[in-house]
């Protein structure tokens, strides 16, 4: 997939750069397999909100993705390739021979017309789906799962991949895209492969507009504000945060504040993605 250069006709295009969409093969998506989205402009069920800057944007809808692969041994053909709004990978449409069709994330490699298969006797190629005590060691995967039959957690945005390093044991050692090394129980599934759309932290959206239309509302610098509305706020002029270390509106650290509280999993993994980052 290629990345679209506009010529600058107008401020908003001078930056800006988009998908080509030369690999989707079908326009709209399959009836069945989509629900509406409700817009809830980051407000949870009492109205108050808990995630800034959400709302507007245009209207979409759920495509429902079949992040389990418990479809066991039954082939399935490609039958088109194509966009979802709600996610950076690209999708694919799976017609299964038992007549059901569904939707998986879309690795590199995968076209219209192949045939994937899920199930521990899988062959080991783009888009299968097997266990990891099935999956030879070095193996690029994707789509992997955490606990057994839950479905698909890890791994599942545009262009990541993670790697298979080694066995031992009930657990298989898996390199997370961050280089995070972790422990991952064998039994649990992954998907062959890189997820496609690998072009897509190349996209830039040029104008404040496009924001907009993907549902992302206006951020102020805390530095810009009164001392009332933030930690950072006030002074003459340009400022420094004046305080150790950056802080939230209310007070809390951020911006590199270690938030892990999960001490339940902590043996679980064997290289942080901090330590992985400094060598």
């Amino acid at each position: 997939m290629a990345v679209k250069i506009y010529k600058p006709k107008t401020n908003g295009q001078r930056h800006k750069t988009s998908y080509t969409f030369e690999e989707i093969t079908k326009s709209r998506p399959e009836r069945s397999l989509i629900v509406l989205k409700k817009e809830h402009a980051g407000r949870n069920s009492a109205g108050r909100i808990t995630v800034r800057h959400r709302g507007g944007g245009a209207r979409r809808q759920i495509r429902l993705v079949d992040f389990k692969r418990d479809k066991m041994n039954i082939p399935a053909k490609v039958a088109a390739i194509e966009y979802d709004p709600n996610r950076t990978a690209r999708l694919a449409l799976l017609n299964y021979a038992d007549g059901e069709k569904r939707y998986i994330i879309a690795p590199i490699g995968v076209k219209v017309g192949d045939t994937l298969l899920s199930g521990p006797n899988a062959e080991i190629r783009p888009g299968n789906n097997l266990p990891l005590a099935n999956i030879p060691v070095g193996t690029m995967i994707h789509a992997i799962e955490l606990y057994p039959g839950k479905g698909a957690q890890m791994v599942r945005s545009a262009g990541t991949s993670a790697q298979l390093l080694a066995k031992e044991g009930r657990y298989a050692q898996v390199r997370m895209p961050s280089g995070e090394v972790r422990l991952v129980l064998q039994v649990c599934s992954a998907s062959i492969g890189q997820v496609g759309n690998v072009e897509h932290s190349n996209i830039k959206l040029g104008k404040a507009g496009r924001a907009r239309h993907m549902g992302l509302r206006p951020e102020v610098r805390g530095s810009a504000m009164s001392p009332r509305d933030h930690p950072h706020g006030g002074g003459e002029g340009r400022s420094p945060i004046g305080m150790p270390g950056p802080k939230t509106p209310w007070g809390k650290p951020t911006l590199g504040y270690k938030t892990r509280r999960n001490k339940r999993t902590d043996n679980m993994i064997l290289r942080h993605r901090s330590k992985a980052k400094r060598r």
